[in-house]
């Protein structure tokens, strides 16, 4: 019995020390990727301190571009956006830049539902390799399971899934491959799209996730408590709907928190050509400097950044 202890025992030890050594090289070459789209979330979390914060998911990422709200209002700027990334990983990755300094101005690019999925919950995955120097994002990353901080100590465990990302992100040709090629956070796209234009059935209601309302409130409440001005945009689309209940309920919670929202999904002039499109949901380079450059318009026009978040709630 003795000698099976300790057989165990050292079997244990092995495994503990193997996992210390991969986790932490794994979390190593995970910190030296210079390009793609997890450095990218790390030059979010760690690094930026744009003037001007772009936030949200495939839309917002290849929707604006910095240079042109740079070159519009004389500020630096940053995309944050994340393909599939939605009211989760934008909420923590505002926590953690507000930890570091405070922007001058943030936009967030509205979409998805605030209905329960929980695809949306599993790709909380994509923060674990920041769990362990940014506390700020703990309480989002442990929505993912309850289980969550107990798994957090295997050192291997953060990294799951992404050891060909990380091996590939540290490579120099990585840099060079065209949805690589980014503009301080921002992904052109350059096809056209070749579909007429034809209606969608969206959703009319469904049952809400608490937690996405709440991390959705978190986020403009942040910004009013740093007293920064935020816009929130739901982008052109290319196709025709009658209701959409998420975009009715986000258009609501800003009412309701005294932020201003602007929804382009019935813009004409973003319905009437095609050729601005790569597919029936995201702009092409195209229709994103038409875009942007109305972006920063309506942002001068509306004296948003003259503006506090206190000064806007009191006029909306």
């Amino acid at each position: 019995m003795k000698r099976f202890i300790i057989v165990i025992l050292i079997g244990l030890s092995i495994v503990f020390v193997m996992d210390f050594i991969l986790g932490k090289t794994l979390r190593h070459f995970y910190f030296t990727q210079d390009s793609g789209l997890q450095h990218r979330t790390t030059v979010s979390i760690e690094k930026t301190e744009a003037d001007i914060l772009i936030f949200g998911a495939s839309k917002a990422n290849h929707h604006y571009d910095p240079r042109i709200l740079e070159d519009s209002l004389n500020m630096s700027a940053y995309n944050t956006g994340r393909d599939g990334q939605f009211v989760f990983y934008q909420t923590a990755l505002l926590k953690a830049a507000l930890k570091r300094y405070t922007p001058k101005l943030i936009i967030l690019d509205f979409i998805g539902t605030f209905a329960y999925d929980q695809h949306d919950y599993d790709r909380l995955s994509n923060l674990l390799p920041y769990y362990e120097d940014h506390p700020e994002l703990r309480d989002i990353i442990l929505l993912r399971s309850p289980f969550e901080k107990y798994k957090m100590i295997s050192q291997i465990y953060p990294y799951n899934s992404m050891l060909t990302t990380i091996a590939v992100g540290n490579l120099e040709f990585n840099k060079h491959r065209d949805f690589n090629i980014n503009y301080d956070g921002y992904v052109p796209l350059h096809g056209v799209y070749n579909k007429k234009l034809d209606s969608v059935r969206t959703s009319l209601t469904y049952e809400i996730d608490d937690n996405k309302i709440n991390a959705f409130e978190e986020f403009l409440t942040l910004t009013k408590q740093h007293d920064i001005p935020l816009v929130v945009i739901y982008s052109p689309i290319y196709y025709l709907y009658d209701r959409d209940f998420s975009i009715e309920l986000c258009s609501k919670l800003c009412q309701k928190n005294g932020i201003p929202f602007i929804d382009f999904s019935r813009d004409k002039e973003f319905l009437k050509d095609i050729n601005l499109y790569e597919d029936e949901s995201h702009l092409n380079q195209v229709g994103v400097e038409i875009f942007t450059k109305k972006v920063g318009r309506i942002i001068k026009q509306r004296g948003l950044l003259s503006n506090t978040a206190a000064d806007l709630k009191s006029t909306n």
